[in-house]
């Protein structure tokens, strides 16, 4: 039998009570199913495609937007990233094509940044934008050349005479192209996630007599949406034995389940022949997830709109965005048990020091110094890096999260 609980996620204000056709929609189903997990919540609060977040919101920005990426920070941070694909270019023995899959590429910014930086490999490159929302794919063609996949995802290809074969070009690069979904092919490259599987759907489960419970959504009796606790089905019950990874879990404690980043781990793992997986997220120690909670201003559940923390996370669906904290070793585990070699497992903040950060911050304020008179872009542009770095290797914000470099030879 299901329980209730009054945890602070659940949805109490008016605009949580079916006051726009998302929250109908899932209070519909409700009716119909019974109580849904809250992985299936997060999925249609976030991508809906009429009034999911990822639909209405201003996504990934500064002005009209609703939160900050490091792309969004300015133009440095592609411009390592791209040190970092020519460093992994070289480590695969140059190959041509040289395909990068960026996963949940909003905009288009941090591709463009990357091209802008004119990288080494650029001339193999085959840069393929991942995106679901339909709206932000429309967005590329304003920073980007964007191709057919056709031409992106295989050796550039031209007949010599109408009736001959097509051979091989190389050196056609840059390329690039968008896609809804993964591609379905195998590549040598790098797969880049940037602030994606915090957005994954997870399962909450809860901790209560050496069980599990799962926090699944339901519907109180004025109709609004309210967390009811069952007893978790023996696979989730599995997986959440996974996540704990032998660390104590009193009772009453939560605990995120992420089984959409695992199966995205899986996934990557069919496509990528040799390369990298690039994971920069929000990633903590089961320990530490254990002593926050899910709840409050540490909490590793978090809504955000505007800039600012939002509300419950039941609270009017679509019109907040809804992370979690990836639990750090469950992440480990999933991507080993995908095929995956943790080549490197650091902060955004060590990871760009590494790519020589600090020496392009030397380098920029060198050209402050040498043109602040003129006042020109490339002036500015220097001057900016300082500020870009602080931001990008803040310990308490975007400097914080976690880098991993999952390897496949």
């Amino acid at each position: 039998m299901s329980t209730r609980s009054s945890s602070p996620v659940s949805a109490t204000s008016p605009s949580a009570r079916g006051s726009n056709l998302l929250s109908d929609d899932i209070a519909a189903r409700i009716r119909r199913e019974g109580p849904i997990s809250f992985a299936d919540f997060q999925a249609a609060a976030l991508d809906d495609e009429r009034e999911g977040f990822f639909s209405t919101s201003g996504g990934a920005g500064r002005a009209g937007a609703d939160f900050i990426t490091s792309p969004e920070v300015g133009s440095l941070f592609g411009a390592l990233v791209a040190r970092h694909l020519d460093a992994a270019w070289r480590a695969l023995e140059e190959p041509d094509p040289f395909v990068v899959i960026e996963a949940g590429a909003g905009r288009g910014r941090l591709a463009a940044d990357v091209l802008r930086a004119q990288p080494a490999c650029a001339p193999a490159l085959r840069y393929v934008l991942v995106e679901r929302s339909a709206r932000l794919r429309g967005e590329h063609v304003e920073h980007l050349t964007v191709e057919p996949p056709d031409e992106a995802l295989g050796p550039f290809t031209r007949a010599s005479a109408p009736d001959e074969p097509d051979e091989p070009v190389p050196c056609a690069g840059p390329i690039v192209t968008a896609l809804a979904e993964l591609p379905a092919i195998h590549v040598d490259g790098v797969v880049i996630a940037n602030e994606l599987l915090d957005n994954l759907p997870v399962h909450l489960v809860q901790r209560r007599d050496l069980a599990w419970l799962e926090v699944r959504v339901g519907l109180d009796d004025d109709g609004a949406l309210v967390e009811e606790l069952v007893p978790a089905a023996p696979a989730l019950t599995s997986e959440a034995d996974r996540v704990a990874a032998g660390t104590e879990v009193p009772d009453g404690a939560r605990l995120p389940v992420p089984d959409a980043a695992r199966a995205w781990l899986e996934a990557t793992s069919t496509l990528l022949h040799r390369g990298q997986v690039i994971v920069i997220d929000y990633a903590a120690d089961v320990a530490d997830l254990v002593v926050r909670g899910p709840d409050g201003p540490s909490g590793w559940l978090r809504t955000y709109r505007a800039h600012v923390r939002g509300g419950p996370a039941l609270d009017a669906p679509g019109s907040q965005d809804i992370t979690c904290d990836l639990p750090l070793e469950y992440l480990r585990a999933a991507a080993q048990r995908a095929g995956f070699t943790v080549e490197r497992d650091t902060t955004q903040a060590e990871w760009l020091r590494a790519l020589g950060i600090d020496r392009l911050v030397e380098e920029g304020a060198a050209t402050w110094d040498q043109r602040a008179h003129l006042g020109d872009l490339e002036a500015i542009a220097g001057r900016s890096r300082g500020v870009e770095s602080a931001a990008l290797t803040d310990p308490s914000g975007l400097g914080s999260h976690r880098v991993l470099v999952l390897a496949r030879r």
